[in-house]
Order: structure tokens, then C-alpha cells, then sequence
């Protein structure tokens, strides 16, 4: 404790105290060493020290006198935070004097190799600093700066070696990282000024490469050429020696190979028509160095097992170079005759690479096959008759015919290595119960569709290649000399994969040999783990073939029967793999199962609820679930509303029965309500009634009329039950497992009429029959349980209801706004993180009035608006991304329609709401925690500059405006005067440009972002807070784009997509 106490001192800036750097370092050790109280508060003078605005006068000091390395390196983060945020606030001969001591460290410290080793650290950290004073001094008060590092490099190995790190990192300030940390205008600046000084740093690499034999400085040259290689001037690569140096000189040796090999995938990736003579050059002189390397015929699979790490990066290097060069450049080579054998050369490495046991690696060989082969495709794309295909596959292109053989090997290694389609995992959900989820983002399938496109695309090239390989491999599975369960269930992967991709009639020959491969290998395999494993590939791949099984009934109905076989099967996976299929195969061949095939007397789906109850015994309530969406996708088909009526009867007659007598039970006593097998078969029984008007959509009504109003009953009898235990045991009893099945009854009974509401097609019968009882039984429920029992679903179904019925709910919106509103409110308005559902149900709820209910809100009287409009402006305060966007959107909506609305209406709003959204858009813009929405904040503001100068606000927005048509002028002197308090280091100047720029600006959106964003990297600069976010929506929207346009891509290209990806209007 003394040792803290004394620490206090360290704290005391008066001119007269003496800094006593033992102390400080005393109190670093205790931070990295000690432990308890004694390390915590270690941690808190060092807090409160680093953040002192005079904390950087002692650091050098320190670093003269501290004899401890954490230490120093501590005062130089408080040195670098100084330069980051008061850099322009210090006082010219201050920044000098840091400047001159910076400099004057790195020199003392990069005087020879043993002294860069030993201050490694130390010396990075001073190298940084430096370039973060130079972001602020160069070019303008250090013009001298890369003359100055140039000179002093020659004098010197080690320095010379460190002042290259120095220009390295300056490069990535500039090039890399600018974007979103300095205004435009000055990124750009910096860049010029260091593409025009370039000349001298190109000679000093030149200077260093000849005349130096010392490998540290050779190799740190090389890394600082690899940073500079993707913006210097394309004369420096092409017109000098420099590729050709890299090649002959360092490619080849050990030490500089992988740093070389980046090196020339960065000039590999330049995309330029003037240069193609040196880039054929280039690629002829770089094959023959790496065949002296590793030739040909190396086992590169074996020799990758046991390589270093050093040689494995190679190896991964080398794929990324060729991949890149031929994705850019392969044209070209293919155009040069006496290139073609290098070429194939070239591609026969990157075969071999794709072999090598490391996903990463193959990731970078998969992605130019991908490339590849779809180039290929679509010179000839797919033709749809047969005839016409063979047309193709005998007129095939010279280039086709080029990369043949290669591509044969390409669809073997593809089938060899094909991913996982899908990962199911069990987990148990917040309410307790065990749910499966179907992983849809992972890298596994997002592997699996990259392989699943490349491998369609290579049988559209060759499909009898890719059935060969396939056939040959499933032969090897018969006859055991590839028998495993692996290589079945990659080869099985492969064979569902590629499902449209031949012409019909090629696939069923295909397919009915695999099944029948396949079904003589489940009779051959000896053990239950075998079978099961076959089984499991056999209806994964019947799955994956809804074309064929559409047009094959006796096959079909086989295949479904053998289904049902399997769900009487106990061996892990099998039951669910059954069900899994069976609700594919339902969904793709619906229509099949309803109407009376040739040689039956009744409609398959009759068969399948005649036997339902024999069909299902042995499945678990989860996998029965499954089974009745299935069976509900069948009658959804039928479009004979008796036969469908009737169907539905019979197909909900078993859970209706155990309903019933629960209902029975319960009239007789409510507390049977309380007993947890009866709340388990309550929520069964909701789920599967969820699953079938999922499936059967608008004719669920037929069922929901039944139940509805006991369903309601059991509702509220449940939420009593819930609060009556709250009362007695407080709040910390929802976590026990009973009344989380209890509150999971509300919520599944809100998810079943919300599921209705949105497919229904009768909304005038929502209104009349169904809605009235949601008041009675579950809005005056949410009004009066306590905070914990509401649920949040409840909220939901209201947006699905006033979505659906738009304008007919507006005279309803009153009475659930004084049932719901203020209610939940109050349960969010203390902090942003609790009832995180309420939150976002709530909002979503807000966003579908103001959307479509818009007269019901201007309707509202002053506070009852008021509680609406606060309760959007603590949205867009959230960091929580998905509410303060709809707090966005609101708003947007919001102001879009007062432009359209009764003019008094809008008048009101302007007069009080005008200036006070555009105080809170601002404030909430400048916190660095929301930038993701920065293009609806850009909308927001400049929408609102224009509404001001188009003169849309009628009346004076302040008592010191005579005349409405002066309010731009006050709102611009308004902003200034904000800006002002709250930035009190930007200069008058600097605040005029900003406003006049977000009025000039407000018409062009794009303009207008840009502006906004610059001023933000201003007031960042100095607040000291990261900038790197301000691009993160633009990096998302680019994805997103993407995406787009890749999904329109595949769904030209038969096989691509998914069979149960596809949307159903295509698919019939």
C-alpha cells in the first residue's frame, strides 16, 4: 500500500514536484507482476497518468532514467496518444522539440544490428510515433522528410535497415489506412507527394540491393518494396530492372523466396494492356526459376506433410502467385505459341497444390478453378434439348480442348475433397428446450457451395468425365479398395452436388446406377454403424434429385416408403436425416402426393394419413414436427377446397384429440394447467400446429377456428399462473425450467396466430373474429403482467397485423398504442441493453405505423406524439445496430411523410421538433459507436437542409426570426453556434466551410456523405477516437451488391443453385 501512496506524487504536475521515475517504475512492475488490489490499483494511476493533457512533458524523462523496458515503452504510448488528439493544440516549439527528440532516439537506437535486436520493441514503437507526427508535418513543415531518410540511409547498414521500416510503415499510413482517418483532400496530398518523391526512395532499394551483402537489411528492403509495389508509378516495375533483380537474384534462395514471391504477385496482379510483352517475360522467366525449385515431379502432397513452416508458406505463396497471374494474365499466355507448355506447366503446380492437405491453401487453388471453369462454360453456355447439347460437347472450343486434361484432374480432386453440405446442431434455446438449427453462414458450407459451383460448372464442360470419375470411384467403395466412411460421404456429397447439371435423361441413367450401387452396398456392409452410414448417403442424394423423382412416381413412392423404414430406425441420425429428406422431397414434389397416380385408387397423401400414427411412434416430438410440416406441404398442393378441408381433418385428427382431452381436463380443474407433462404436450401440440400452418399458409384457417378461443383461454390462465409465482418468488423464478415452458405456451400461441395472420387472406375476418379476443385475452394481459412475464412476441404480431390490414387498422392504433405503448417504454428506457426482444419488436412495431398507420401518429395528442418521438430518439442512441437503424428508418419515414401530410400538422412538427432532431441526428453522428448508419444519417440531415431551403416550414422556427423565409439563415448560424460548443478546437473557418457544404450538398447524396465524413475525421482527429469505421457501411453495401449479383449469375446456370434453393415458381 506504501508503494501506491507514494504513486500519488507521480500525479502532481506543479513545476515545483519532482517526477520521481523509480516510482513509475516500481508501479509498472506491480502492474505486470503483482497481484489483487495491489495490481488493480497499479492499473489505475497508470490509467490516470497516461490520460493527464501533461503526462507527455515527463516522458522524456523516463525514458532517460527508467531502467525498465515496459516502462519506456508505457511513456511512449503516452507520447503517441499526445501526438494522435493535441498534435495541433501544442505550441509550435513543443512539436519541434518532440520531433527533434524522436528522431534523435531512433538514430541512437538504430546505430548497429545488436542494438535493433535488442530494443526490437522499443524501436517499432519510436518508428510509429514518427510516423504519426509525420501524417501532421509532412510534406508542409518537413518538406525535406524523404531526402533527409534517403541521405542518412547510406551512411549506415543499420540505420539504413531501420529507416526502411520507417518508409514502409509511412507507405501503409498513407495507402492502406488513410481511408476514414484523414479528410480526402489530405489523403490525397499525401499520396501525390510520395508518388512525386518516389524517385529517391526506387534509387535508395537500387543502392541497397547492389551494394549490400547484409541479409536483415536485404530482407527488410525486400518487405518495404512488397508495400510499395501496389502504388508506385507502373514505370518503375517494367521500365527498370527491378522484376527481372527479383527473379534471378532473390527468388531462388531460401532466406528471400516467400518476401520475393509476394513481391511478384503484386506485380502479377496489375492489371495493364501496355506492358503484355514484359508480363510474358516475366511469367517465362519466374517458371523457369521455380521448376530449378521444385520440379515437376515432386510428390508435393507427401513433402507438404513434413515440411517447415517456412516451405509450407511457400507453398501457399506459390498458389496464391499462379492463381492470381493466370485469374489476370492467363489469356495472354494462352495467346503466346510457344508458351502453351509452360502454361500447362504451370497449371499442373496448381493441381498438385490443390491436393495438399490444408483448407486455406485450397481455398486460393479453388477459387481460380472456380474462375476458370465458369470462363469456360460461358463461352458455350447450356443448351436445353439434348440434341443441342451433344451439338456442343462435339464442336467443343480449342480452348476447352486446351485445358481438358487439366480439368479432368480438377473435377477428381473436387470429388475427392467435396465439403459438407450442411451442419446441424443441437442446442437447447433460451426457453430450455432442444431445438436443431441448420448453420446457414459458416466457412464449411460457404467451402461447400464454392466447391458445389465449380464442380457444376466442370460437368456443363464434361459430364461424361465427371460420371466416369464418379462411377470408377463408387466402384472402388464396392469392391473396399477406397472403403471408408470419409470417401463415401465425400463421394456422396459430390454425386448430390452436381444434381441439374446434365440433360434429364443422362441423369436418370446416372442416378438409378449409383441408388442401385448403393442399395447393394447397404446389403454387403456387415454392422449397424455401416448400414446406418450407406443409408444416410442414400437418401441424401435421393434428396438432392426432386427433378428426377417428379418425373419417376413408383420410384418416388419407393424411395418414400423406405423413408418411413428408416424413421423407425434408433441409430443416431438416421431418424432426422429421414425427416429431413422427407420434408425436401415433400416440398419439391407436393403436387405428386394429391393427385391419384396411374395404378392407385386414392391419392398417396390419403395412404400417408391412413398410416400416420404407425409412420410416426418412434419419432421424437422435434422429428414429428418436421413430418407434419411435410405432410402439409402435400395438402398446401390441393386446390380442391372440399378434398382440402376434408385432408386437414384428418391430418390435424391426432393432435386435435390429445387437445381436446387436455381441454377436457382442464375445464374440469385449470390446475391440471400447472402440471409440467401437461404443459410439455400443450407446447408439442402448438409446435406442430405452427409447423402446419407454416405449410398450409391461408387454409389453416379451417384449424385455427377450432382452437383459437380455448387456445386464448389457456393464454391467460397461463400468464395468471406466471405472475402469481413472480408474486410469491420474485422475478428469479422465470429462469426455472417450469415456468419457461409456461412462458413458452404464450410465446408459441403469439408465433401460431402471427404465422396465420401473415399468410391469411381474408383480413376482414382477422378483424371481425379474430382480433377482438387478442384484445380481451393477450393486449390487457401485456397492459397489466408483470415487466418479466410480457412477451415480446406480443408486439410482433401487432406489426404483422397492422401490415396486413395497412389503412383499416388506423381507428384501432388509439386503443393498442394505450394497451402496449407506454408499457413497454418504460421497460426500455433505462439503459439500452434490457428486454432486448421488447426493444426490437417494439420498434418494429412503431415502423409499420408510421409506415402504413401514418394519420393515426399526427392524430395523437402533444404528449402522446412526444412519448413517440422520444422514444425514436433513444433508438438512434442505441449501439445496438439493429435498433438504432430502425430508429433510422422511423425517422426517415416519419419526415418523408410530414413533407406529404395536412400542412398544419407538418407546420407543428417543424416548429417544435425541426431544430431539436437536427441537435440529436448531430450528436449522435459524432459518437464514434454510430457510424454504421452514416448514409441514413447523411439522408436525414440533408433532407432536413432541404426541406429549410426549398422554404417547406411556413412559420419562424425561433422568436428572434421575423420571417419564415430567414429560417435557413438561423438554422446555418444555429448549427454553427452547436458545432462550436461542442468542438471547441475547430476554427470559425473550418465550421463555415462545414455548413455551407451540408446546405450545397443537399440535393446530391453521395457529395453529402463524403462532406459529413470529412467532418467527422476532423473532429475525431482530435478527439483521439479511431476513424476506421467510417467506411464499414460502404464496405457492407459493396458485399451486399456483390452477393446480388452473383445469386443472378447462378440462377442462369442449370445445377448451380441448390434443387431446394430454388424458388418454387421456377421449379414447377
Amino acid at each position: 500500500m506504501q508503494l501506491i501512496e507514494q504513486a500519488q506524487t507521480l500525479l502532481n504536475f506543479d513545476n515545483q514536484a519532482t517526477f520521481d521515475v523509480n516510482i513509475l517504475d516500481a508501479v509498472i512492475n506491480t502492474m505486470y507482476r503483482g497481484q489483487g488490489d495491489a495490481q488493480r490499483q497499479a492499473s489505475e494511476v497508470l490509467n490516470i497518468l497516461r490520460d493527464h493533457p501533461d503526462a507527455w512533458t515527463k516522458v522524456d524523462c523516463i525514458l532517460e532514467y527508467s531502467k525498465c523496458q515496459e516502462t519506456k515503452y508505457y511513456a511512449l504510448q503516452i507520447l503517441e496518444k499526445t501526438i494522435k488528439i493535441r498534435w495541433k493544440t501544442l505550441p509550435k516549439e513543443q512539436c519541434e522539440a518532440i520531433k527533434q527528440f524522436i528522431v534523435s532516439m531512433i538514430i541512437s537506437h538504430s546505430q548497429n544490428q545488436q542494438s535493433i535486436e535488442r530494443e526490437k520493441v522499443y524501436l517499432s514503437k519510436l518508428n510509429i510515433i514518427l510516423v504519426q507526427i509525420l501524417k501532421h508535418e509532412w510534406p508542409k513543415n518537413w518538406p525535406n522528410f524523404i531526402s533527409d531518410i534517403v541521405e542518412a540511409s547510406k551512411t549506415n547498414e543499420s540505420m539504413c535497415q531501420n529507416n526502411l521500416e520507417i518508409l514502409k510503415l509511412l507507405s501503409e499510413e498513407v495507402f492502406d489506412f488513410s481511408s476514414g482517418q484523414m479528410t480526402q483532400t489530405k489523403a490525397k496530398h499525401l499520396k501525390d507527394t510520395m508518388c512525386t518523391e518516389f524517385t529517391k526512395i526506387f534509387q535508395l532499394c537500387e543502392y541497397v540491393v547492389d551494394k549490400s551483402r547484409h541479409p536483415p537489411l536485404l530482407l527488410v528492403t525486400l518487405e518495404t518494396l512488397l508495400r510499395f509495389l501496389s502504388w508506385i508509378p507502373l514505370g518503375y516495375i517494367f521500365e527498370t530492372n527491378m522484376a527481372n533483380t527479383l527473379i534471378e537474384t532473390f527468388f531462388t534462395v531460401p532466406m528471400f523466396r516467400n518476401v520475393t514471391l509476394r513481391c511478384l504477385t503484386e506485380i502479377a496482379s496489375i492489371q495493364i494492356s501496355q506492358y503484355e510483352s514484359k508480363l510474358i517475360e516475366f511469367f517465362r522467366h519466374t517458371m523457369i526459376q521455380l521448376k530449378t525449385i521444385m520440379p515437376l515431379t515432386i510428390d508435393l502432397k507427401s513433402v507438404y506433410r513434413t515440411a517447415k513452416d517456412d516451405d509450407q508458406k511457400f507453398i501457399q505463396n506459390l498458389a496464391l502467385f499462379l492463381a492470381i497471374f493466370l485469374k489476370e494474365h492467363g489469356l495472354l499466355i494462352e495467346r503466346t505459341p510457344d508458351l502453351k507448355e509452360t502454361l500447362l506447366e504451370a497449371l499442373q503446380y496448381l493441381v498438385f497444390i490443390s491436393e495438399v492437405d490444408d483448407i486455406e491453401i485450397f481455398k486460393i487453388c479453388l477459387e481460380y478453378w472456380n474462375i476458370l471453369s465458369s470462363e469456360l462454360y460461358r463461352e458455350v453456355p447450356y443448351q436445353q434439348t439434348a440434341l443441342s447439347y451433344m451439338r456442343n460437347i462435339n464442336n467443343t472450343s480449342s480452348r476447352r480442348q486446351f485445358y481438358s486434361v487439366i480439368l479432368s484432374k480438377v473435377r477428381r480432386v473436387m470429388i475427392s475433397r467435396m465439403a459438407r453440405p450442411e451442419e446441424v446442431l443441437i442446442v437447447e434455446n433460451e426457453r430450455g428446450e432442444v431445438v436443431r438449427e441448420f448453420m446457414k453462414d459458416t466457412d464449411a458450407i460457404n467451402l461447400y457451395k464454392n466447391m458445389r459451383e465449380t464442380l457444376v460448372y466442370l460437368t456443363h464442360l464434361n459430364y461424361l468425365d465427371t460420371e466416369s470419375i464418379m462411377t470408377e470411384k463408387l466402384a472402388n467403395q464396392i469392391n473396399g479398395s477406397e472403403w471408408s466412411w470419409k470417401n463415401l460421404n465425400t463421394l456422396c456429397w459430390a454425386i448430390g452436388s452436381i444434381s441439374g447439371a446434365m440433360v434429364e435423361d443422362d441423369e436418370k441413367r446416372f442416378l438409378v446406377t449409383v441408388i442401385k450401387e448403393l442399395l447393394g452396398l447397404v446389403e454387403q456392409k456387415r454392422g449397424k454403424d455401416n448400414k446406418a452410414i450407406v443409408a444416410s448417403n442414400i437418401m441424401y442424394v435421393v434428396g438432392q434429385y426432386p427433378r428426377f423423382l417428379r418425373a419417376h412416381w413408383k420410384f418416388l413412392k419407393t424411395v418414400v416408403n423406405k423413408l418411413f423404414e428408416f424413421m423407425h430406425e434408433t441409430h443416431e441420425g438416421v431418424q432426422d436425416m429421414a425427416c429431413d429428406t422427407f420434408i425436401k422431397i415433400s416440398q419439391k414434389c407436393r403436387r405428386h402426393f394429391i393427385t391419384i397416380q396411374l395404378g392407385e385408387s386414392q391419392p398417396f397423401v390419403e395412404e400417408i394419413l391412413t398410416n400416420i400414427n404407425g409412420i410416426i411412434c418412434h419419432l421424437e416430438a422435434h422429428q414429428v414436427q418436421t413430418f407434419y410440416e411435410a405432410v402439409g406441404h402435400m395438402i398446401a398442393a390441393s386446390i380442391d377446397i372440399i378434398q382440402q378441408t376434408k385432408l386437414i381433418d384428418k391430418y390435424m385428427q391426432l393432435p386435435n384429440e390429445m387437445w381436446n382431452t387436455i381441454i377436457f381436463q382442464a375445464k374440469k380443474s385449470v390446475e391440471c394447467l400447472k402440471d409440467p407433462d401437461i404443459i410439455n404436450n400443450i407446447l408439442n401440440i402448438l409446435k406442430t400446429n405452427i409447423r402446419a400452418s407454416k405449410a398450409l399458409g391461408a387454409p389453416y384457417v379451417h384449424q385455427l377456428i377450432k382452437i383459437y378461443q380455448d387456445m386464448l383461454h389457456i393464454y391467460k390462465v397461463t400468464s395468471e399462473n406466471i405472475n402469481q409465482a413472480i408474486r410469491i418468488h420474485g422475478s428469479i423464478v422465470v429462469k426455472q425450467r417450469l415456468i419457461k415452458s409456461m412462458m413458452a405456451i404464450k410465446e408459441d400461441t403469439l408465433l401460431l396466430i402471427g404465422n396465420y395472420f401473415s399468410k391469411a387472406n381474408n383480413t376482414q375476418q382477422i378483424l371481425d373474429e379474430f382480433f377482438p379476443p387478442l384484445i380481451t385475452f393477450v393486449l390487457i394481459d401485456y397492459r397489466d403482467c408483470h415487466c418479466d412475464a410480457r412477451e415480446s412476441e406480443v408486439l410482433n404480431l401487432l406489426a404483422i397485423l397492422v401490415n396486413k390490414a395497412e389503412n383499416r387498422f388506423i381507428n384501432r392504433v388509439p386503443e393498442v398504442f394505450d394497451l402496449t405503448f407506454e408499457h413497454t417504454l418504460h421497460m426500455i428506457d433505462k439503459n439500452f441493453e434490457d428486454y432486448p426482444d421488447h426493444r426490437k419488436n417494439f420498434y418494429i412495431f412503431l415502423q409499420s405505423v408510421a409506415n402504413v398507420c401514418f394519420p393515426a401518429l399526427i392524430a395523437l395528442n402533444a404528449t402522446q406524439f412526444k412519448f413517440v418521438y422520444d422514444s425514436i430518439m433513444w433508438a438512434l442512441k442505441h449501439t445496438m445496430r439493429t435498433i438504432s437503424e430502425l430508429g433510422l428508418e422511423i425517422l426517415q419515414t416519419m419526415i418523408r411523410k410530414f413533407q406529404t401530410c395536412d400542412p398544419q400538422a407538418a407546420q407543428n412538427f417543424y416548429q417544435v421538433y425541426y431544430l431539436e432532431t437536427m441537435q440529436h441526428i448531430f450528436a449522435v453522428v459524432a459518437e464514434c459507436s454510430h457510424t454504421s448508419g452514416l448514409t441514413a444519417h447523411s439522408q436525414i440531415l440533408a433532407n432536413l437542409f432541404l426541406i429549410a431551403e426549398q422554404g417547406l416550414i411556413k412559420i419562424p422556427l425561433a422568436p428572434e426570426v421575423q420571417d419564415p423565409s430567414q429560417n435557413l439563415l438561423y438554422i446555418q448560424q444555429f448549427m454553427a453556434n452547436l458545432l462550436k460548443t461542442a468542438f471547441p478546437h475547430l476554427q470559425d473557418n473550418q465550421i463555415k466551410v462545414i455548413i455551407e457544404g451540408f446546405v450545397a450538398l443537399d440535393q446530391d447524396i453521395v457529395g453529402f456523405k463524403e462532406h459529413l465524413r470529412d467532418f467527422l475525421v476532423q473532429i475525431r482527429e482530435t478527439n483521439g477516437n479511431d476513424t476506421a469505421d467510417l467506411y464499414l457501411e460502404d464496405r457492407e453495401q459493396t458485399l451486399k451488391l456483390a452477393a446480388e449479383e452473383k445469386r443472378k449469375i447462378q440462377m442462369s446456370v442449370p445445377g448451380i443453385l441448390n434443387p431446394h434453393e430454388i424458388p418454387e415458381d421456377m421449379q414447377d
